[in-house]
């Protein structure tokens, strides 16, 4: 598998692989956390022009999808019921769905995500079980509770290098 930016000309072919995401979160006990409307057309296609939505692709096949970005993310200025691990600069991914091709490519994408940072926060759906366990599998550590601009709650899980 390998990692690239996502191609404009790849939007139809990544909005069916959220269509694929939705369908299999509701299927698996997480109806709420995107419905039938997130993310929508123009929040990844804004995304590909900032360069900041990527592909996992395997034998030339996208496997998997994502927002991935280096700096500060607003929604984690606070969090409730915990602490991040630390205060550095750090990594966010959002948005991050698998087309159900290759086992693994979400573990891939948050691993490649965290080797290009070493610092990464993430955020789930509380009904999101697949996410969650993934992430504890990958060394992910739950720390407490964020607030999207919606009011929405989150839970929040960070991974940091061991030597920072």
């Amino acid at each position: 598998m390998q990692i690239r930016k996502t191609n404009l000309s790849e939007l139809s072919e990544v909005m069916e692989v959220y269509a694929y995401a939705r369908k299999f979160m509701a299927e698996h006990g997480n109806p709420n956390q995107w419905r039938n409307t997130k993310p929508t057309r123009e929040q990844v296609e804004e995304d590909i022009r900032l360069g900041r939505h990527y592909v996992c692709e395997s034998d030339g096949r996208i496997a998997a999808v994502f927002f991935f970005n280096i700096g500060n993310d607003p929604t984690y200025d606070i969090i409730y019921n915990g602490a991040w691990l630390n205060d550095r600069d750090y990594g966010v991914v959002h948005r991050i769905a698998s087309a159900g091709i290759v086992k693994g490519a979400g573990s891939f994408c948050v691993n490649w995500a965290f080797s290009q940072c070493g610092n990464l926060k993430i955020d789930t759906h509380e009904d999101n079980i697949v996410m969650q366990n993934m992430l504890k599998k990958n060394g992910f550590s739950y720390c407490g509770i964020i607030h999207l601009e919606n009011g929405d709650e989150r839970l929040a899980f960070h991974k940091e290098e061991k030597d920072a």
